[in-house]
């Protein structure tokens, strides 16, 4: 019998949901991006440096994304060399070195992120943009909850 397997749990549910829609968007904003010689790993490391709460490491960055920690070094050494993001000396850690974008490398997001807008608005039509707010706001807090949950090892 074929149809929806409604007696998953909601968190299976909403993987498979932001999935396909992860793959909606990132056909969407392409354009927005296109132009950059940056490829998707390289932008989406720099996204993560430059909209981070406080710098992030290397291991920290793979292990919000789900990427192994070669894949996201190699963006970050790439960043690195292309002057959008610096690494800095960790108190906390030998190795694990901090990142920390340049002006060059938030300016450049912040390039990227005025040309998403514009195509959001072309794009969004009728979409109710407080929906849309609310339902990033909720993913965010998600997010930080299982983030949370995973450090304090409650894994299940």
């Amino acid at each position: 019998m074929h149809g929806k397997f409604d007696s998953r749990h909601p968190l299976v549910g909403l993987s498979d949901e932001l999935i396909r829609l992860n793959g909606r968007l990132k056909g969407m904003f392409a354009g927005a991006r296109r132009s950059e010689g940056l490829g998707d790993s390289e932008l989406t490391v720099l996204n993560a440096v430059v909209e981070a709460d406080r710098a992030p490491t290397v291991p920290q960055i793979g292990r919000s994304l789900g990427q192994p920690r070669q894949i996201v070094q190699r963006a970050a050494n790439s960043l690195i060399e292309a002057g959008l993001i610096e690494a800095e000396t960790n108190p906390d850690h030998k190795r694990a070195v901090l990142l920390r974008a340049t002006e060059q490398g938030v300016a450049l997001k912040r390039e990227i992120d005025a040309r998403a807008d514009a195509i959001a608005e072309e794009i969004a039509g009728s979409l109710d943009a407080d929906l849309v707010r609310r339902a990033a706001g909720l993913l965010h807090d998600i997010r930080k909850e299982l983030e949370a949950r995973l450090r304090a090892g409650e894994k299940s």
